[in-house]
């Protein structure tokens, strides 16, 4: 089954590889025998669905979870391993379009509008009165 990242981007599902172990955590009755756990790779430096540009995009970006040109997604949060593979295949769609979505444009620089800067002042004055009406009188 193909993974469908975007409707410009689809990772075939030979690109795609799964490695299954034993869930850490409670269980069943089936808990020392069926390995719930799934782990979903795909090697991005040798994919042929990405262009250069998004394959650097994607290396860039995604560094922390890249080992040798290979992102990793793990589930185990089910019992059942059909569910975590849906999971997983969710969690690589789901890092995918994060990792190839444009930049957030910058944020242009603003500075207080007048009332903002009297408000502040007037609240600073108000806490200011406050702790000094706290202090014991002095004697002058």
């Amino acid at each position: 089954m193909d993974l469908e990242v975007s409707a410009e981007l689809v990772i075939p599902e030979r690109e795609l590889g799964w490695r299954f172990s034993r869930s850490s955590g409670p269980g069943g009755q089936h808990v020392n025998t069926s390995d719930s756990r799934v782990e979903l790779f795909w090697n991005i430096a040798d994919s042929t669905v990405l262009s250069d540009e998004q394959r650097a995009m994607l290396l860039h970006r995604l560094s922390r979870n890249i080992v040798a040109g290979t992102v990793t997604v793990a589930a185990s949060e089910q019992r059942s391993q059909l569910r975590n593979r849906d999971t997983a295949l969710r969690k690589l769609a789901d890092l995918v379009s994060v990792g190839l979505a444009p930049d957030a444009k910058p944020r242009r620089p603003t500075r207080p509008t007048r009332g903002s800067t009297r408000r502040h002042l007037a609240a600073k004055q108000q806490r200011s009165a406050t702790k000094r009406n706290r202090q014991r009188p002095t004697a002058d």
